[in-house]
């Protein structure tokens, strides 16, 4: 089944980057939104404090298995949030890396934030995610 999404280039933006500007679904789609995806552990613990990329690997493994309960997967991704607890743009760098290994050629819009905290104890990355599938 086609997921809808259309990912969308703008040839009088910027060619280099890692995402698509816009992305567009045809109705009849079931949209889901995931909670920011959390870099915990089966029984809740934060895993890997201290240590970005560890966290951001966690993160996408929770997200792909959140979106596996609701009956998706990476590819029916219209948008997702990037969230990453530093002040240093590298830390930023290293958690996207991490992201971007996981999406592939799905390269969806995407915005990549440095924060000031995030709600676990020793949580360094979130990510929140927007995604349609086919009505089934």
């Amino acid at each position: 089944m086609s997921t809808g999404v259309r990912l969308i280039r703008n040839d009088r933006l910027a060619q280099d980057v890692e995402y698509a500007y816009a992305s567009a679904v045809d109705a009849p789609l079931r949209t889901i939104w995931v909670a920011g995806a959390c870099p915990l552990d089966a029984k809740g613990a934060t895993v890997a404090p201290g240590d970005y990329a560890e966290q951001a690997h966690q993160v996408m493994r929770n997200l792909v298995t959140a979106l596996d309960g609701a009956g998706a997967a990476l590819t029916d991704i219209v948008k997702t949030t990037v969230y990453v607890a530093s002040a240093r743009q590298a830390d930023l760098v290293t958690a996207w890396r991490v992201y971007r290994e996981y999406m592939g050629a799905h390269d969806v819009p995407s915005t990549l934030l440095g924060v000031t905290v995030l709600g676990y104890d020793h949580q360094l990355v979130e990510v929140e995610a927007v995604a349609v599938i086919g009505d089934a």
